[in-house]
């Protein structure tokens, strides 16, 4: 198996008034943590327990580090383990959140599915203090169905306070999340419903109109993460916009990268933008 790790170059995105305040990341300039990646959430195959006993610790990229160097707790794993086929994209999104997302955070899922990632979202977030906070949106009802399902049998009731579902399209999230609040995290799992009606999936019109959306609403510090999909008919295409919108962010504002198989033309892609 080949894989190929490439960075992208970017264009320009207006920032919110309440963003303006840059966030250094720790090493030596030019070096950040998406470079590297760390564990899967493991918590989706256990029992479910409360959500602060999930993490006895956890780091972002802005964690203090050695001059020169970013530390990145059991990022070889996950990556040696997508590299030679025994992880996958998914996992790879996983452990990339880990390293940015922080307890009381605000963060969104895109594209709600079966509900895995907006689990894996809210177990990152959930603090004592109830400001943790998961928006999750799908526009097929049966995906919120299993969203919903999930949650109530993984979860507490209090803690699932800190999921709202909406029956929307992700290209309206800024209608849903409050004006005054940023987000640290906006996630996409693109493509059709697992299990679902194939021919319905995200298209890439409306999918640019989201990570615009996205790009408004997330915080220095911030991610956008899209796993996208091109073995469906549209998928392909949809590639090509999420490529091209990535291409083309600022790289004084935004660093990106994709994860992509060079023998598997197939294979799901994970592309990350990071905003400085």
């Amino acid at each position: 198996m080949s894989m190929r790790f490439s960075a992208l170059p970017w264009r320009s995105f207006p920032r919110t008034v309440a963003s303006e305040k840059k966030i250094p990341l720790s090493g030596k300039a030019g070096t950040y943590g998406l470079s590297a990646l760390s564990p899967s959430l493991s918590a989706l195959s256990v029992p479910p327990k409360p959500l602060l006993r999930c993490r006895a610790s956890f780091s972002t990229l802005h964690d203090a580090a050695p001059p020169g160097e970013i530390s990145l707790p059991g990022v070889e794993d996950e990556m040696v383990g997508y590299i030679f086929g025994k992880k996958k994209a998914t996992d790879v999104a996983h452990s990339v959140w880990k390293h940015v997302v922080r307890r009381g955070d605000t963060v969104v899922d895109a594209t709600c599915g079966n509900g895995y990632d907006t689990l894996a979202m809210l177990r990152l977030v959930a603090d004592l203090s109830g400001k943790g906070r998961v928006f999750g949106m799908d526009i097929q009802e049966e995906a919120l169905t299993n969203t919903d399902s999930l949650l109530t049998q993984s979860l507490t009731p209090s803690e699932k306070e800190l999921v709202k579902l909406f029956p929307t399209c992700h290209s309206k999230m800024e209608e849903v999340i409050p004006k005054d609040v940023l987000v640290r995290l906006v996630a996409f799992n693109l493509g059709y419903l697992p299990g679902g009606d194939k021919e319905i999936s995200t298209v890439s019109e409306t999918t640019l109109l989201a990570l615009e959306a996205a790009g408004r609403i997330i915080e220095p510090g911030g991610l956008i993460s899209a796993v996208v999909y091109v073995g469906h008919p549209k998928g392909r295409e949809e590639f090509e916009a999420v490529q091209a919108f990535a291409s083309g962010l600022s790289t004084e504002d935004w660093v990106c990268c994709k994860l992509q198989m060079l023998n598997r033309p197939l294979a799901p892609v994970p592309i990350f933008m990071f905003k400085r």
